[in-house]
């Protein structure tokens, strides 16, 4: 996926200004695909050039204007045929995952506060997907694009519950310091460190 086909979901909510795009980004689709305001504007520049967006400008007394980007019938075409394409799941690089297979040679500690700062992060995000649910989805009937909404967060809200408890496990198996040895791991069940 492209930054460009991210754009163009969210402009089919509404047509919204960079500011309230690059804001919409951030609490939602950016929950699973990154890019920061810089990227969001530049690619809203190659979008007009491709024609998917028109821009009309706003005007506004005691501040700058504003521009106003709507999704044209080319960008939602362009949307329908990139819907087509196969998607194939992003691959893991995760350093921290890395660091596990040498846990003889690296400082147990510092991958210990690895684990206890993703631990925080994943509840973290596991509360605000929570909030959102609850604020946008609870006993409401729900359109298409809605119910597409709510299954990409029940996601969120599963991958952020794995990690957690993945998390809790680790820190479970991990010596409290380098000296100490674990057990072997049963299949289900919780080590133990001796």
């Amino acid at each position: 996926m492209a930054l460009s086909d991210a754009i163009l979901v969210l402009l089919t909510q509404q047509p919204m200004s960079g500011y309230d795009l690059a804001k919409s980004f951030d609490a939602s689709i950016g929950f699973f695909w990154t890019a920061d305001h810089p990227q969001i504007y530049r690619e809203l520049g190659r979008l007009k050039e491709r024609g998917h967006v028109d821009v009309h400008e706003v005007v506004q007394s005691g501040r700058p204007n504003k521009l106003i980007y709507t999704i044209t019938q080319s960008g939602l075409a362009t949307l329908k045929t990139w819907s087509q394409r196969p998607s194939a799941p992003a691959p893991i690089k995760d350093d921290l995952l890395v660091r596990l297979y040498a846990l003889e040679h690296v400082d147990i500690s510092a991958v210990r506060a690895q684990l206890m700062q993703r631990l925080d992060l994943h509840a973290d995000r596991l509360h605000r997907f929570k909030a959102i649910l609850e604020r946008h989805f609870s006993g409401k009937a729900l359109s298409l694009s809605q119910t597409g909404r709510l299954l990409g967060l029940r996601m969120g809200l599963r991958y952020e519950e794995a990690c957690i408890e993945w998390c809790q496990e680790a820190l479970q198996c991990l010596p409290t310091s380098s000296g100490a040895a674990v057990t072997s791991i049963p299949s289900g069940r919780k080590p133990t460190t001796v």
